[in-house]
């Protein structure tokens, strides 16, 4: 293990350090990494020392260029988006590197910070506020919509009363078909406007019920697979509601998947027990996490940023309100929505804090 004087600086700052440090020498091998860059980089030192950079950069999926050219350089740098291949999954991190000389002997102290949260945060809150804005403004144009179709409605029915020729009556039909086909699209436009009342349940017993009703006309080569941990307790939820957003989001999944039709279309629902984590800014002792899990072909890349929107589908015949709906609902119970998607793997993770 590498000491403080076989660098000549002292290294005792570094190991207290929050923030992962690693140190790599003039030919290029990692001579030092400090407690943090341990857990960032999910390897022992006794794994780490020794590695060459050409090894590490192999492991860890990163271009060692920059670094490389710092030895020649003797100046600094820093990139504020370098992504770590770390335990198999891509992390967003931020590189900053300067050139020590010490004792004639030249290193590189490189400063890795983990920005994948930070990221996310912001994005979470940026998508989160456009959706608002979204919703405020087609429920805005709901309400605008709905008053002069109820007028329509009662008009067309006065006028049904005084035509005395049954086949001018076809015509105010159509009128109040319409009308009516049009106020049920725009109350759901509206969407839930206020939590129901709650009780204590089971969220195995929500998610059987729309699991039952989503298989009566499941196509046969679609399986849906049940992952539940059956220590989650009973805790207070509005039940209904909570079947209809998980309902918008299957019904969403099989549709993702009916196109391909081939063997081997899986939908897993998957429970487990969350601790200490915060959904909405707000700190949660124990939650419930619902992950609805998908091998379709993805969500577009150009739907990702306004997936939750109001009126926003892929599909031709879509309304675009499932997903919106079932963000609201998931709100009304102080709980979060989210969607991870690549080709052949789509997720939805819900958090739900538990109310016992």
């Amino acid at each position: 293990m590498l000491s403080s004087q076989a660098v000549g600086f002292p290294l005792a700052i570094l190991e207290e350090a929050n923030t992962a440090f690693v140190v790599i020498s003039s030919d290029l091998k990692l001579i030092y990494a400090n407690p943090a860059s341990e857990l960032l980089l999910s390897q022992s030192t006794q794994r780490l020392y020794q590695q060459s950079l050409q090894q590490l950069a192999a492991h860890y999926h990163f271009n060692p260029a920059s670094i490389e050219k710092l030895f020649i350089s003797k100046s600094a740098f820093t990139e504020n988006e370098v992504t770590l291949v770390i335990d198999g999954l891509p992390t967003l991190t931020a590189l900053s590197a300067t050139h020590l000389n010490f004792d004639n002997n030249q290193y590189a102290i490189i400063e890795i910070r983990c920005i994948e949260q930070q990221r996310k945060f912001s994005q979470v809150y940026y998508q989160e506020h456009q959706q608002k804005a979204a919703q405020e403004l087609v429920r805005g144009l709901a309400h605008e919509i709905k008053n002069p179709l109820g007028g329509l409605r009662g008009a067309a029915q006065l006028l049904e009363t005084e035509l005395a020729d049954p086949e001018l009556k076809e015509f105010t039909q159509i009128i109040i078909e319409q009308a009516d086909r049009l106020s049920a699209l725009v109350n759901r436009l509206l969407g839930p406007q206020k939590m129901g009342l709650r009780a204590a349940d089971n969220i195995h017993s929500v998610l059987e019920k729309v699991r039952k009703l989503v298989q009566l006309d499941l196509p046969e080569h679609i399986t849906i697979h049940l992952d539940y941990d059956p220590s989650i307790p009973d805790f207070e939820i509005q039940s209904d509601q909570l079947q209809q957003a998980f309902l918008n989001i299957i019904q969403n999944a099989v549709q993702a998947l009916i196109p391909d039709n081939k063997h081997g279309a899986e939908i897993t629902l998957r429970t487990r027990t969350a601790h200490q984590i915060t959904i909405n800014g707000l700190p949660q002792r124990l939650a419930t996490e619902i992950k609805i899990i998908d091998n379709g072909p993805g969500i577009p890349n150009h739907l990702k940023d306004t997936l939750f929107y109001p009126m926003v589908t892929g599909r031709s015949d879509g309304t675009g309100l499932g997903l919106s709906i079932a963000q609201e609902l998931i709100k009304q119970h102080n709980g979060r929505i989210e969607c991870q998607s690549t080709p052949g793997h789509t997720e939805f993770l819900i958090y739900l804090p538990m109310t016992l």
